[in-house]
């Protein structure tokens, strides 16, 4: 769709599924099953969509889904359907990876950043992108870098690790204009240096919530992730950016949500948000 002078796209990686009590956190069962029935394996179906964005002339990538690197014990335990594959839903808009200029990635967990690297024949791995540069938080690199044992299952080292050996990393340190108009905005609570993507042209804005609000059954201020490293850091960040998307109208960009892919908000008089307006595009 356009968005004032720009163009954004909706880039899918296909789905999976995670658990529907780890992506709900405290929130009871008998509650998030209404909007999120699970399987017999208690998952919940999950979009990877990523985002193209056409603006001052270059092509800028926000997250990169799974990838193709996982095996089939990995694809089988998240139901892994990578149709179409990142790759593939480029090419439907006319990019190959050699036109993407920045990849920008919310945070490093595989789901979001699998796609930053691919496997050759030969086994070694190198960047999908060879012409970009990667961005990201410097605090989020450290901390993907050093995991530990709570953090570990979720960064895996090929996804990042070859794109610093190729020097393509671009770290930057909180909120950031990347380009006019494109601006990273740190949206700590799921991770430490987690962040989201605001774009703004000619009065309109739309912001990429990556894994802060990751789906629109997400938008109550308590429906945390079990996933999120500060849960009541992502509360009070959830409801800055929600009153902000609010007051201004700003599209929400919704990452893993199965169905809706962006809309606006409203707030009723209790002051609890719910999704108004489905944006068209999808």
């Amino acid at each position: 769709m356009k968005l004032g002078a720009f163009e954004i796209y909706p880039v899918s990686d296909g789905r999976f599924r995670l658990d529907g009590g780890a992506m709900f956190g405290v929130v009871p069962k008998v509650l998030w099953e209404k909007c999120c029935p699970a399987d017999e394996l208690n998952r919940i179906p999950l979009s990877v969509t990523a985002l193209l964005i056409r603006a001052d002339g270059k092509n800028i990538l926000v997250d990169t889904g799974l990838g193709p690197k996982e095996d089939e014990t990995f694809r089988r335990m998240f139901a892994v359907e990578r149709t179409p594959t990142i790759l593939e839903s480029l090419k439907r808009l006319g990019v190959g990876p050699d036109d993407i200029h920045l990849v920008i990635n919310t945070h490093l967990h595989f789901d979001h950043a699998g796609g930053n690297t691919i496997k050759e024949e030969n086994g070694s791995i190198r960047p999908t992108f060879p012409k970009a540069s990667y961005l990201i938080q410097q605090g989020e690199f450290e901390d993907a870098a050093r995991a530990n044992e709570r953090t570990r299952a979720s960064y895996r080292p090929d996804n990042f690790a070859p794109i610093a050996h190729f020097r393509q990393w671009e770290f930057i340190n909180g909120d950031t204009e990347l380009v006019p108009g494109v601006a990273a905005v740190v949206t700590a609570g799921h991770t430490r240096c987690h962040q989201s993507i605001k774009i703004e042209s000619e009065g309109e804005v739309a912001f990429f919530l990556g894994d802060l609000i990751p789906t629109v059954s997400h938008l109550p201020l308590p429906y945390v992730m079990g996933y999120d490293l500060f849960p009541i850091q992502t509360l009070e960040t959830k409801r800055w950016v929600l009153d902000r998307a609010f007051e201004q109208r700003w599209l929400l960009l919704f990452e893993h949500d199965p169905v809706v892919q962006g809309g606006y908000v409203r707030r009723d008089q209790e002051g609890k948000y719910f999704l108004h307006e489905v944006s068209s595009w999808q």
